[in-house]
């Protein structure tokens, strides 16, 4: 019995030494677990579509991270030294001068370390060459982790801004935020994977790097942990220029409400030291990166950081006037020289469109892409619903603070709106933003009301008298309100005063089961399609390799034979190389604007012209895409209809723009490659209630459809539907198309198509 008693002294022994977590802190750990679920769960949803890159960007970030992980990033044979000849045929591209190396290199040492701890990525085997390859299977799973890992980071944000009420909210706001998803889904291995978490972490290590209440030694880790996130943001994305202005702007801001620290003079030197360090030794930037007009800002403000800290020093009226003399002096002569030497250069493009929208004309290639494009406002509200009516609500709340972080929370809102309304690819640059400020919007609304409806004590104070006013009954109908505001968003959908056949319900869904690109097919509608993954499939097993160099034949079947170059639209070159492993004329990465006119040219000529521009880069192979849908006439024959849903049928317009060509002497009928419109009726349409060309208003336009371009597309399209053609290919043959002769027919749906030709030059 006595032994009995002694084990059970022993266990209450063991259990007192457990750790005590109070119920309040199990509440908020198992909420935070739940939103990082669901983070990560709602990401991986495209899975139903198959395990794939998503877009066309991750594809190369693929090939690279592939490339760091077998050569290195130093070295003769290492990145930095990779000049790559199967993109941009026959100059290639020297990777490190084109494109970040941040989420390579992070994509490589995540690898490595789980090949060094022995976790395998690949399950069971595959014949896919892509789903064989480890370092495929971790680009495509890392950007939901990312974002999980976002979530978690903004957390701590929130509860810095207004207390861990407001970090749950805008950590289950950005988990839910579809603009978000849409580039942190499964497969979008791409810079603002990661770049969105490094910005937030940037935002959380320097704010707090300037709390006086912390001691210096924190802050200083504090500084230099926000001076490395930055730092590594300028060797992930772009958009980095984005904090670098926003961080100046906040400090100019603190030095003209009087709230200068010493503690601030040091963080941000710290921060920008390292920063700046990093970023002038990324190929990309290199060390004239220092010197760009965008960066300039932050050498301004420094300047008045030191004479922030000589006005602090220096009693004297006198000496302040002559420090600040000899320092104006100091600036004038620093920026002169600057600009005089050359050092200074003007803003890109891109980011000179974000600021001011209408230089985006000045570049026909820049206004080509989609994602470029001004914002509607109505954009805004499809992304966050109810979400973009408490921005401004938070953007109150966060000025009436009058705290650093709410200060800076404003400056953030308030600039984010202005770029994401400039372009849409920005909108990704609000989404921490508006969680934050709609979830501080939030919690301060309905605190009153939540304190209504608690047990009130018999003395109420004097701060909370108001209570007296708002029945309890009234605070419950306001919380439950604001709650019907969130269901409206992310269960009913943003769109729910639409009529039910155009309703698409919450977007943070459709966002979520929308397939991957190349899943779809290129289309832009939700239906599986494996239309470009067969043509690019049997591109990389039935076509000889491509060469090594330009000019340098290589060995197939036995034979020394010319090695395969396929020219395609510039959409579609990162698929032709990291999938088809075929060497492309152009792809997204956009920058030989010559090159780029060529390829439309060639589309936009005739057969003769366009071989003569195919033999000046020994292009073997052409690769049209087209999406149509096959249509019934009154008497029951069947004809193939273009449609823009994505393929090179609506993408001729800029085929033509971008050459400097006029697009409507190829036709004035808009999407419709060879054709005219005359609006007879003058009713403002070509087409009847049901959709059918109106007689006699549209014309054939003989230039148009002796294009390259239109003949391909026609072509395909007719063998498909009819398995044969009207068109007559002079200078191309067949040699693969993804859709069997014959086997489209009218109810069939949008058909996509991807056309593989072999070119047949004429002899000389």
């Amino acid at each position: 019995m006595s032994k009995i008693l002694k084990d059970v002294s022993k266990l209450r022994k063991i259990s007192s030494i457990r750790p005590k977590v109070s119920h309040k802190t199990m509440i908020k750990s198992t909420l935070m677990a739940l939103i990082l679920a669901i983070a990560f769960l709602v990401r991986v949803l495209p899975v139903r579509w198959g395990y794939y890159l998503n877009e066309f960007d991750p594809y190369v970030q693929y090939r690279q991270t592939k490339y760091i992980i077998e050569n290195g990033l130093w070295g003769p044979n290492g990145w930095v030294s990779w000049h790559d000849y199967m993109s941009w045929y026959p100059w290639g591209t020297t990777m490190s001068i084109t494109y970040y190396p941040g989420l390579p290199v992070l994509g490589a040492v995540i690898y490595k370390c789980l090949s060094a701890l022995g976790i395998p990525l690949v399950g069971s085997p595959t014949l896919d060459p892509l789903l064989s390859d480890p370092v495929y299977i971790l680009c495509v799973v890392l950007p939901p982790i990312m974002a999980t890992l976002a979530c978690l980071a903004i957390y701590f944000l929130g509860k810095d801004l207004g207390g861990e009420a407001v970090g749950l909210f805008a950590s289950f706001f950005l988990a839910l935020d579809a603009s978000y998803i849409s580039r942190t889904a499964l497969g979008f291995y791409d810079d603002e994977s990661v770049g969105v978490l490094t910005l937030i972490l940037v935002c959380l290590f320097f704010l707090r790097s300037i709390e006086k209440e912390k001691p210096l030694k924190i802050s200083v880790i504090y500084a230099v942990a926000a001076g490395l996130s930055l730092g590594y943001l300028c060797a992930t994305w772009g958009a980095a220029r984005y904090p670098i202005n926003m961080i100046a702007l906040f400090t100019l801001c603190l030095i003209l409400m009087k709230r200068y620290s010493t503690r601030l003079f040091m963080s941000y030197v710290i921060v920008f030291a390292i920063a700046l360090s990093i970023a002038m030794n990324v190929p990309r930037l290199g060390s004239s990166y220092i010197y760009q007009t965008e960066v300039m800002p932050v050498y301004g403000v420094f300047l008045l950081l030191i004479f922030s800290e000589i006005s602090k020093r220096t009693q004297k009226t006198s000496k302040k006037t002559l420090y600040y003399l000899v320092f104006a002096c100091l600036i004038s002569v620093f920026f002169i020289l600057l600009w005089y030497t050359g050092l200074v250069r003007s803003i890109s493009t891109k980011f000179l469109a974000v600021l001011i929208p209408s230089t985006r004309f000045e570049s026909t290639i820049f206004e080509s892409v989609a994602e470029h494009r001004p914002s509607a406002w109505g954009t805004f509200y499809y992304n966050w619903g109810i979400g973009t009516i408490f921005l401004p609500v938070g953007l109150y709340f966060a000025i009436m603070s009058a705290t650093n972080i709410g200060i800076f929370m404003a400056i953030f809102g308030i600039t984010t709106i202005y770029f994401a309304s400039s372009m849409i690819r920005i909108t990704i640059l609000v989404s921490p933003v508006i969680s934050l400020l709609w979830a501080l919007a939030i919690v301060r609304l309905l605190k009153p009301f939540i304190l209504s409806v608690k047990e009130q004590p018999e003395k109420t104070k004097k701060k909370y008298k108001f209570r007296g006013y708002i029945s309890k009954e009234m605070s419950t109908g306001i919380i439950a309100l604001m709650f019907i505001f969130l269901i409206l968003t992310y269960v009913v959908g943003t769109d729910f005063m639409l009529p039910p056949t155009v309703r698409r319900g919450p977007r943070v869904f459709s966002q979520a089961y929308s397939p991957t690109t190349i899943a779809a097919a290129g289309m832009s509608v939700s239906s599986a399609a494996r239309d470009w993954l067969d043509a690019l499939t049997w591109i990389r097993e039935n076509l000889p390799p491509s060469p090594s160099k330009p000019g340098e034949p290589v060995y197939y079947n036995g034979e020394l034979v010319n090695g395969t170059v396929v020219a395609s639209w510039w959409d579609y070159g990162y698929w032709i190389t990291a999938i088809a492993n075929r060497t492309s004329l152009a792809d997204n990465g956009s920058w030989n604007m010559t090159q780029i006119q060529q390829i439309g040219l060639m589309f936009m000529s005739n057969e003769t012209e366009a071989v003569k521009i195919l033999r000046k880069f020994n292009v073997t192979h052409v690769v049209v895409f087209v999406t149509f849908t096959v249509s019934s006439s009154s008497s029951g024959y069947n004809y193939p209809v273009f449609v823009s849903l994505g393929g090179d049928n609506a993408k001729w317009q800029w085929m033509a723009k971008i050459p400097g060509l006029n697009d409507a002497d190829f036709g004035n009928l808009t999407g419709y490659l060879g054709y005219d419109w005359h609006d007879l009726n003058r009713d403002g349409s070509a087409f009847d209630s049901s959709g059918n060309p109106q007689y006699g208003e549209i014309f054939a336009n003989s230039r148009g459809q002796n294009t390259t371009l239109y003949k391909l597309m026609r072509y395909g399209a007719e063998m498909t539907t009819w398995a044969y053609s009207s068109i007559t290919l002079q200078y191309f043959e067949e040699a693969y198309f993804s859709r069997d002769k014959g086997s489209a027919y009218s109810g069939t749906g949008y058909i996509p198509l991807v056309c593989v030709y072999k070119v047949k030059y004429p002899a000389e």
